[in-house]
C-alpha cells in the first residue's frame, strides 16, 4: 500500500499486505472502500500492470495495486471551486482570504453538501472519511491535518488553485469591490471613521472591510502563500 494512502486505512489493515476474501459479488471499488480508502484519493487501480475500472470484479488470486492522486490534482472546473463540511469553518475563511471560491455553511447536512457539490461542480473537502466513501461523493478530497494552517497547506499543495487575496468576503464567499468612504459612513463606528479611509464591500451580503487591527494576522497568512 502506498505510503500516502496508509493513514486512510482502517487501523487493522495498516502496515502490511492486505488479503481480502473474494465474495464473488463485490466490485474492486467496494473492496477498496471496505478497507477505508475513498476512491477520491485513488488515481488508478492496477491489476497485473493493467488499469481497471472501479466496477471491475476481482478474481481469486488477483493482486491489486493502488496509485494515489497526483499533485496538483485536476478539478471539474478551472479555477477550482470547493465546498467544505461543517467542521472546516476556519479553513473555509482562510481559503476565502486567499480568493479561493469556497462554499461553507454551519448547518448543512451531508446529503445537501453532496447535492451542492454536484450542482455547482465543487470539490468536497472534508476530514470525514465516511462522507467520501459515499458513492455520490465523486469529486472530493480528504484534508490532511488537524489544525487550519496544516489543512490550508495541504489544499494549496494538492490543488494549486490560483490565489487572489483580499477579493472575497470571509463571511459569505461573495466578491469584494472598492467602495467610497462616503457611501458607508453611516455604517462605521466613530473610531473607524477617524482613522481609516479605504474600504471594500461584499457585493452579496454588504459586509464592509478595511485594514483595521485585525489586518496584521491575516496579512501573515496571505504572505505565507504569496511571498
Amino acid at each position: 500500500m502506498p505510503e500516502a494512502l496508509q493513514p486512510l486505512l482502517y487501523s487493522r489493515w495498516r502496515g502490511h499486505r492486505i488479503d481480502v476474501v473474494d465474495d464473488g459479488v463485490s466490485t474492486v471499488g467496494h473492496v477498496i472502500g471496505s478497507i477505508g480508502i475513498p476512491l477520491t484519493e485513488v488515481s488508478s487501480i492496477d491489476v497485473g500492470g493493467v488499469e481497471v475500472d472501479p466496477r471491475w470484479r476481482p478474481v481469486p488470486g488477483a493482486v491489486v495495486s493502488l496509485v494515489p492522486r497526483g499533485r496538483p490534482q485536476t478539478t471539474p472546473t478551472s479555477p477550482p471551486r470547493f465546498v467544505l463540511d461543517v467542521h472546516l469553518g476556519v479553513l473555509a475563511r482562510r481559503m476565502r482570504l486567499l480568493g479561493i471560491d469556497t462554499a461553507w455553511y454551519n448547518d448543512v447536512t451531508d446529503d445537501a453538501l453532496i447535492e451542492l457539490a454536484q450542482q455547482q461542480q465543487r470539490v468536497v473537502l472534508t476530514r470525514d472519511r465516511a462522507l467520501l466513501l459515499r458513492r455520490a461523493a465523486r469529486d472530493g478530497a480528504y484534508v490532511k491535518g488537524n489544525d487550519p494552517a496544516t489543512q490550508l497547506d495541504d489544499v494549496i499543495d494538492r490543488f494549486a488553485p490560483p490565489l487572489a487575496p483580499w477579493t472575497r468576503c470571509l463571511a459569505c464567499n461573495g466578491l469584494l469591490e472598492p467602495v467610497a468612504k462616503s457611501a458607508v459612513l453611516d455604517q462605521l463606528r466613530p473610531g473607524t471613521r477617524r482613522h481609516y479611509d479605504t474600504f471594500a464591500r461584499c457585493v452579496s451580503c454588504g459586509r464592509i472591510y478595511w485594514d483595521g487591527a485585525h489586518h496584521a494576522p491575516l496579512e501573515r497568512i496571505v504572505s505565507r502563500y504569496t511571498s
